[in-house]
């Protein structure tokens, strides 16, 4: 069953980095932008270099959540490991904070919420997550 996990893991990183980001990216660069869609900044765990990743979200007054598809074993959860404070971008503003994992949170409960109102685009987003995640936690974003 481990084994299975890695191999949706590896598979999932080849698509984000070959396809989903590059697009995601693209479209960013042109002011094709989701609502939902959230700019991570972390510190690389390696170089201390910024690295930037684009993400589904929901924001509040406080902070944001975010869901690691793949718990620590994601790039850019691992640099969060490393050092916790980060930069997210909503709504084309920049704003600082500290990242934290949730592992009590609950999941399924967080990603249905970052769906908007509609029941439709709800299920997309819990279907879409659960075809990619393999070891899935929340985290929660507290602005500076």
């Amino acid at each position: 069953m481990a084994n299975k996990g890695v191999r949706k893991f590896k598979f999932e990183r080849r698509v984000g980095r070959v396809v989903v980001n590059p697009l995601v990216a693209a479209l960013d660069r042109l002011g094709i932008r989701s609502s939902l869609v959230i700019e991570l900044e972390t510190t690389g765990a390696k170089s201390g270099r910024p690295r930037c990743v684009p993400l589904t979200g929901r924001a509040d007054d406080t902070g944001l959540w975010v869901i690691s598809q793949h718990g620590r074993r994601a790039g850019w959860a691992h640099n969060i490991a490393a050092d916790p404070r980060v930069r997210v971008r909503v709504d084309n503003q920049w704003r600082s904070g500290t990242a934290t994992f949730e592992p009590d949170d609950d999941v399924r409960a967080r990603a249905r919420s970052f769906g908007g109102d509609g029941r439709l685009s709800q299920s997309a987003t819990i279907l879409t997550m659960r075809a990619m995640e393999s070891d899935p936690i929340s985290v929660r974003i507290t602005y500076d």
